[in-house]
């Protein structure tokens, strides 16, 4: 079974005017969609081609000789996360449970804002910046290029992309207002909230 790229939970012009039709369409339809095709050319044939995407990203993790799959795994099961972090009118109130767990963990949910914009921002270069289940606890975190929470044994809740295309259409290089804009206007908290449940 060859893997396919998940459509967008939503229409391409969705997000506007925080992400513009325009990105979506060169985001996911050409960036995802070659990761899907190479992760399909370098599987194929292969056991790994039987495998779940999350079982692929596990087998390779940290394998030299299986870099290439493991980078074209990591970001098909990143991207796929990233559209599903993401709704129209996102943002505003934070269910109860996935509130109380933050302000649990992190002191308040400000905090965590500040520490989840600061893993963004600090990301040199391509990458990632995460809210994880890690031990029970919620924590946030950041990968370089390809690599996933997933790969460390953690539970990713919540992703932003900080490589470039993500952003730069909309806002060249100011990260930190993407960033912004994430939380205060695209984040899907409801989709964070589910995956903490069920985690």
């Amino acid at each position: 079974m060859a893997f396919e790229l998940a459509p967008l939970p939503y229409a391409h012009d969705a997000l506007e005017p925080y992400t513009s039709s325009q990105t979506l369409h060169l985001h996911h339809g050409k960036h995802h969609q070659t990761y899907v095709t190479n992760l399909n050319n370098l599987t194929k044939d292969s056991p790994l081609a039987t495998l779940t995407l999350e079982e692929v990203v596990k087998a390779t993790a940290g394998k030299a000789d299986q870099q290439g799959i493991f980078n074209n795994a990591g970001q098909v099961y990143n991207h796929n996360l990233f559209w599903n972090s993401m709704k129209p009118q996102g943002g505003g109130e934070i269910p109860a449970a996935l509130e109380a767990k933050l302000i649990a963990d992190f002191g308040s949910v400000a905090t965590f804002k500040e520490a989840f914009t600061q893993a963004g921002l600090t990301q040199f270069g391509s990458g990632w910046a995460w809210l994880v289940l890690d031990g029970g606890k919620l924590a946030v975190t950041k990968t370089g290029n390809a690599d996933t929470p997933l790969a460390h044994g953690k539970t990713p809740i919540l992703v932003a992309d900080v490589w470039e295309h993500a952003y730069y259409v909309d806002y060249q290089n100011r990260r930190a207002d993407f960033l912004k804009v994430f939380l205060e206007n695209l984040v899907d908290w409801n989709a964070a909230a589910a995956r903490l449940a069920s985690a």
